[in-house]
This record gives C-alpha cells, structure tokens and sequence, in this order.
C-alpha cells in the first residue's frame, strides 16, 4: 500500500483502473457472452443455458466436476473432442480415465526443474536483450511481441530445434502457427468444422516435421527425444508436442502482459522490484483473477444433480473458471487464495496441468526479466490495445518505455 501512494495516487483510483482495464479486456473479447455469463453466474451457481449447455460458475462446483470422473474430458461435447481430429486420439487433454492415468503416469517426468530451465533459459536471456535494447536511451517496446517470441522460443525447444539449426521458423512465426490452431475455438461450437480441421491439421504438420527429425535422431537431450525414451511412438510424440503447443501458447500471452498492466495500474512496481519476496504471491493472484484459461468444458457420463440443477447423461458441462476466480474479489496479493480456486486456472483432479511447471517458470522468467529492467530503470506503460473478438481475452499491444 506504501507504494501506491509514494506513486502520487489513492489506491482505490488504481486499483479502479486496473479493475477497468480488465473489464475492457473481457467485453472486447466477448461483447456479449461475458456481460450474459457474469450476470448469471452473480444469482445461480449453475444454470442451464438452452443450446450451449449447463454453466458452472462458482469455484467449489467447478473443482467438484473436475475432481468427477463422471464429468469427461473425451465426450464428443467436451473439450478433448476438439483436438481429437487435429492430434489424435492419445494426448492426454482429450483422454480419460485408466488410459489417461497409464499415459500421464509415463509423462511425469517430462518437466523436472532442471528440464524446465533447458527449455525456457534461451528464451528468457533473449527476451532480456531485447526488452534492455528497446528500453535504453529513452526508446520503447512492444511488450506483446516480446512474450510471443519468448513463447515461440519455448515451442522451438519442445519441438526438438536447436537454435542454431539452419532453416530455423522465426520464434514469432512459430508462435503464429500454435494460434492459429487454438483461434478456431468457439464457445458455441462444439466440434471444429471440416476447414477448420484441415487448417489446424496443416499447422499441425509444419510443427511435425522438426518433432520428427528429433524423434529419429534419437536424442534424449531433445524433448522428442525424451519422449521416445519413455517408449512412445513417433506419432504419439507428435500428438503430444502439439497438444503442449495448443494448451499452452494462448495462455501465456495472455497472461503476462495483463499481469503486467495490473502491477503498473495498481502501483505495486517499485515495491515489488526492491523485494521480489512478493513475486509468488503477485503471479499466483494473478493467475487467480485473470483466470487465463476462462472456460473448461466437460461430458456428463451419468445422470445427477449439480447446484440444484439435474444433470443428464450428454450434457455439456461449461466451468466458467473466470467467473469463479473473479467472484471472490479484486486484485490482491496480500489476500490468501480461497482453497476451492486455488490453482484452478490450472484444473483438478487426474487432469491437473502436466504442464504447470513450464508454465510457471516461463511467467516467472518473464516477470523476473521485468523487473530486473525496472530496476535498471523505472518503465511505464506508454500505450496499450485490447484484442477484439478473441478466444482469451489480452492485450494485441503494450508499449513499455523509459520516455515520455
């Protein structure tokens, strides 16, 4: 609280304006479904909405279906049914039950601590670089694009591509390809439709083929590698690739530049610089109220009730993970995370994130980078955009400088 009025400016007027640029993100990206959903979510915990499903939004009933393994992943109305089409049958977010425990049981070593830092340290000393060379001598940045590149990096190493590979894609244009798969999403929309298939399918395969050429290199130093060690196949490794490539590369560039905007807005970025003990519980609430996986989908398997409402065999089950988290309050850090969120952003249950350790460390790198260069030398927020009609709800620009 100290910081914000060493800032020059009331907390309430801040934490207002982060408040506000939070809403602008959310109704750009869905004018009308996120004013329709918020509004029911504040009077009925669940509800069932007439040709889209039943909608779940109040964080103990949601981690209740993600903790039921009545509630599938792999229905044709959940979410698994997308990616089926696009990456096939076997990687892990559209399996359930002892197939999908077997197969992550196989995977849990995937992303140890020392696994984690190969992947992302290139990514992060090159977003150092450039974020210090953008900022210096009064110049500016645009923040988005960094994080794109540093998750096209991440890609790159999960694909099995040496950065000084001859014919290496561009970071950003590897990031371009993992979007262009997750854009085809739709709330509305069950299944992808045939184009959309053959259009994910295309990208799928132009990240195939390094994933390949590491598969049969046989290098266990490579992520293709790694997979291949633990027995998987080559196609089953190019599955697997993809879905971390599709769950993974929207999130992130989401998630931290608003987390960014939000340290800015709400004046908690000299403090935070001077002491970075307050790093972990800034990231996991903001995690918490930006929620950057908004919407889960399951299949009800079996007939019950939820919330009051009666639940049938088939119906599509929408946890409105955004809802939930934000219901319990604005931004702050200092506030403990009630048990029923935490960590839902991430899921529940058997199909808790695998990938969380990447994800946590690619935002802490980012953020850690951040401040290192605030410290260097105070940055603001210069300008900013919101995207428009998105899937996940972000900034399009966040231009960060030391200028005026």
């Amino acid at each position: 609280m100290k910081a914000l009025v060493e800032q020059g400016a009331a907390p309430r007027d801040l934490a207002g304006d982060l408040a506000s640029w939070e809403r602008r993100l959310h109704t750009a990206a869905h004018p009308v479904a996120y004013p329709m959903i918020r509004g029911l979510g504040k009077f009925r915990p669940v509800v069932r909405l007439p040709g889209l499903g039943v909608l779940v939004s109040e964080a103990s009933l949601v981690r209740q279906v993600l903790m039921d393994s009545s509630y599938s992943k792999s229905g044709a109305k959940a979410s698994g049914a997308l990616w089926t089409p696009v990456v096939g049958p076997r990687v892990l977010l559209n399996m359930h039950g002892a197939e999908h425990l077997e197969l992550r049981r196989r995977l849990n070593g995937l992303f140890t601590p020392r696994a984690v830092e190969a992947i992302v340290a290139p990514a992060a000393e090159r977003l150092r670089g450039r974020l210090a060379a953008g900022l210096d001598n009064g110049g500016s940045v645009e923040f988005v694009g960094l994080v794109k590149e540093l998750s096209g990096g991440v890609i790159s190493r999960l694909l099995g591509v040496r950065d000084d590979a001859p014919g290496r894609l561009p970071d950003t244009e590897l990031f371009n390809l993992g979007t262009s798969i997750t854009s085809l999403v739709r709330l509305g929309r069950p299944q992808l439709t045939v184009p959309q298939v053959a259009k994910a399918k295309s990208a799928v395969e132009i990240l195939a083929g390094p994933v390949r050429h590491a598969y049969r290199g046989d290098d266990s130093s490579t992520f293709p590698g790694r997979l291949r060690t633990l027995g998987l196949s080559e196609d089953e490794a190019v599955g697997i690739v993809s879905a971390f490539v599709i769950a993974g590369t929207e999130t992130l560039v989401s998630y931290v530049p608003r987390l960014t905007a939000m340290l800015f807005d709400g004046g908690r970025l000299p403090r935070l610089a001077d002491d970075r003990r307050g790093l972990p519980d800034a990231v996991n609430e903001g995690l918490r109220y930006t929620a950057p996986s908004p919407m889960m989908l399951r299949e009800a398997t079996a007939a019950g009730r939820l919330g009051g409402v009666r639940i049938r065999p088939g119906d599509r089950i929408l946890l409105s993970t955004v809802h939930a988290a934000k219901s319990l309050g604005g931004f702050d850090p200092a506030t403990p995370i009630p048990a029923a969120a935490r960590q839902l952003w991430f899921g529940a249950g058997a199909h808790f994130c695998i990938g969380m350790p990447l994800a946590m460390a690619e935002i802490n790198c980012a953020l850690t980078v951040l401040l290192d260069e605030y410290t260097r030398g105070p940055w603001h927020i210069r300008s900013r955009t919101v995207g428009r009609n998105v899937l996940i709800p972000h900034y399009r620009a966040l231009e960060l400088t030391r200028g005026n």
